[in-house]
């Protein structure tokens, strides 16, 4: 029997603003390829969890291990070295709307290769335009490469985002309502493409989504916050929209 690496594990950890809790005993572990839907009302504390995921913030308690570090003490060059070997996705794409679209993916790279040189697709290293081109070819965008970010369309946008997220080939991938700020149809070609890339991939994924429906379809797993808590951890197959449904209540 072979036993998955787990990616990421929460150990009863806790998120409080001052006085104001946000959640509390939130514990999970997550294997190696795992998708993962994090799913909640408005202000459930989903975005604060992935961030907490990720070492972005700190908990207030308990532990966050990703990829075999505590996230949550890691510091200075180990905390720099592990954000390195992760991405993420979030529904305001963040593109720098005057450069191009090869310099907006060249950036992805300044994690593992932080200087000037990835600031602009002119100053990066052969190399590093190759794997920007890579990715922009996984997104079907190869062809806008030197376009400005500013011409693009909402979901070509995201495309350049997604392709900005896996040049540095990550580990771990963190989404946070990726396809929220897209016309459903263009969220639906977001979503197949995205997920398309990190199963073949292999990459550990978890995303938040309002959406019912994307997040029996595309994750394996299913995690729910409610009331300051983790009311459901189970898998996908095993659940139905009203039971998802449920938690909005």
């Amino acid at each position: 029997m072979v036993v998955s690496a787990v990616d990421i594990e929460a150990r009863s950890i806790a998120k409080t603003y001052g006085e104001t809790p946000v959640f509390a005993d939130v514990s999970f572990r997550l294997a190696r390829g795992e998708a993962v839907a994090l799913v909640g009302a408005n202000g459930a504390g989903k975005s604060t969890l992935l961030r907490c995921l990720m070492g972005l913030i700190p908990v207030s308690d308990g532990q966050v291990n990703l990829l075999g570090v505590v996230a949550n003490t890691a510091k200075g060059r180990a905390l720099r070295t592990l954000r390195a070997r992760v991405g993420l996705v979030s529904q305001k794409h963040n593109l720098v709307p005057r450069l191009s679209v090869l310099s907006n993916v060249v950036h992805g790279l300044l994690g593992k290769e932080p200087g000037i040189r990835h600031w602009n697709h002119a100053l990066a290293p052969k190399a590093s335009r190759d794997a920007a081109m890579s990715a922009l070819e996984k997104v079907g965008l190869a062809d806008y490469a030197m376009r400005r970010a500013d011409r693009l369309s909402g979901g070509q946008s995201q495309r350049v985002a997604i392709a900005r997220a896996i040049v540095s080939a990550p580990e771990v991938l963190f989404a946070d309502e990726p396809c929220a700020s897209l016309d459903p149809s263009a969220g639906e070609d977001v979503m197949d493409l995205f997920f398309r890339l990190v199963k073949d991939e292999g990459v550990t994924v978890i995303f938040t989504s309002h959406n019912v429906d994307h997040a029996l379809r595309y994750g394996d797993r299913i995690l729910g916050l409610a009331g300051g808590a983790l009311k459901l951890d189970a898998t996908a197959a095993s659940l139905n929209p009203t039971d998802l449904r449920e938690l909005y209540g």
